[in-house]
């Protein structure tokens, strides 16, 4: 398909939701720019068209159907990726019946559903309908589970594992996807930091089970490609080079905090980083090694 039909395509989508969704507490179309962009794009493109550069963001609310989920919502914000429906769409659902393990376990079936039913064709309604037919059962499983402590992410007891993640992307454009990694490494208490554009760079360090948690989390997004290239796990109970025995999580940690970095951003997009200035920030963290790793070429 090329960019017009691709276009078409998510056009018609949006305009059978919005008949469907008649109402803003239904269907909230959250980039009413990017729908308009996108409309005088297909009603008035010719060859020399480029497409819009801002992609589709809406929210669609539901009740749920049955009597033990009577009256709850459930909510699925989406976006579409310039090439949907090659690409499936960017699908995150919320439900207060929900506990978070319960959601990315939601976000994964979802996820496995569309890729094997719904490649290449408009798939919201399907993910809508597929959600609303399977909420009950993760609703079930979230009661017989009963409440779940709270995990403790900002200390580490004794023997346990300090780790350090190093995430590639093939991309990192979408701006929720870079607000979540954000968050989510500070509501866990994890350092490192996130390099936007083609690729995509990711370092989070901390408790191990808190690089689990923020992994499991990024994992179930749509992705083109997302992979751990590199991980580092540390008792904290074993014996430095120095020969003293590592106990202290922050004498373990290369960055400071937690922040997004850019080097020199170009291309047509803006969205190619100045891999060498990478490599100086990486050395300048004594992390100069994960470049060859990464790249599969020495960084200078």
């Amino acid at each position: 398909m090329s960019c017009l039909e691709w276009a078409e395509s998510q056009l018609a989508e949006l305009e059978l939701l919005t008949s469907m969704f008649p109402t803003q507490e239904e269907l909230e179309m959250t980039d009413q720019l990017a729908v308009a962009e996108l409309r005088d794009y297909v009603e008035c493109s010719d060859s020399t068209s480029s497409p819009p550069s801002s992609r589709p963001r809406f929210v669609i609310k539901q009740k749920l159907p049955t009597t033990s989920m009577e009256g709850m919502d459930v909510i699925l914000s989406c976006a579409y990726p310039s090439e949907y429906p090659n690409e499936l769409p960017e699908i995150s659902v919320r439900c207060a019946g929900l506990s978070r393990a319960q959601q990315t376990q939601l976000h994964i079936d979802l996820n496995a559903y569309l890729m094997e039913n719904c490649q290449g064709e408009v798939c919201v309604l399907s993910a809508m309908e597929w959600v609303k037919d399977n909420m009950q059962l993760f609703i079930n499983k979230s009661l017989s589970a009963g409440p779940t402590p709270k995990k403790e992410y900002s200390s580490l007891r004794p023997q346990e594992v300090f780790s350090r993640l190093w995430i590639y992307s093939h991309h990192i454009y979408n701006k929720t996807k870079r607000k979540n990694i954000l968050e989510w490494s500070k509501e866990l208490g994890l350092s490192g930091f996130s390099m936007p554009g083609k690729p995509g760079v990711v370092c989070v360090e901390g408790p191990q089970s808190a690089c689990e948690e923020f992994w499991s989390r990024v994992k179930v997004l749509t992705w083109k490609k997302i992979m751990i290239r590199h991980r580092e796990d540390i008792p904290l109970d074993h014996q430095g080079e120095d020969g003293k025995t590592v106990g202290n999580k922050d004498s373990l940690r290369k960055f400071t905090g937690f922040e997004e970095v850019a080097f020199d951003p170009h291309g047509n997009r803006g969205n190619h980083m100045d891999l060498g200035q990478l490599y100086q920030f990486l050395n300048e963290k004594g992390c100069c090694d994960v470049f060859q790793m990464y790249f599969g070429v020495e960084g200078k």
